[in-house]
């Protein structure tokens, strides 16, 4: 039997395997990276913290990230919609706060080092909406996702495990 066209456009492509399980391998700082991020998501509201872990893992394709954390936000009770505009917030700010906004800019810059340090206009705007400690809180959160994103990209974890 042969199978026509939209039968074969329709077959998904084999996953790629990951490189190497670094947390098997390197438990101490698996462990570690289980506590950092324990202590990042203590008083940063889930909404927020579900958005910016998102952001990052888009800027940094983090297919696993991107993955788990849309799938966590989905369950947590956010909106397709905001998941889907997140990658272009800037043409749809009118999906988010203005708090959501700052800490989206903040992830941005904080991920995208590249460019610099991270702007004071930038800070600025995340210090009117958030209070200090909430702040270093938010700097903490986005580290971490940053740290795990990299973990992820550099041993090519498989989204969807």
């Amino acid at each position: 039997m042969t199978t026509n066209h939209t039968e074969q456009s329709k077959k998904l492509l084999p996953e790629h395997a990951p490189r190497l399980d670094w947390a098997q391998l390197a438990p101490e700082a698996y462990k570690a990276m289980l506590r950092l991020d324990t202590a990042a998501r203590q008083g940063v509201d889930p909404t927020l913290l579900n958005l910016v872990k998102i952001r990052a893992s888009q800027i940094n394709h983090c297919a696993f990230c991107l993955d788990m954390h849309s799938k966590d936000a989905l369950a947590a009770g956010e909106s397709a919609e905001r998941i889907i505009q997140l990658n272009a917030w800037t043409e749809s700010k009118h999906y988010y706060t203005a708090k959501e906004i700052a800490a989206i800019e903040l992830t941005e810059a904080i991920t995208v080092l590249t460019d610099g340090f991270v702007p004071d206009e930038v800070y600025a705007k995340a210090a009117d909406e958030f209070d200090e400690t909430e702040l270093a809180r938010l700097i903490v959160a986005i580290a971490t996702i940053n740290t795990w994103n990299r973990f992820g990209v550099s041993t090519r974890m498989v989204p969807g495990h």
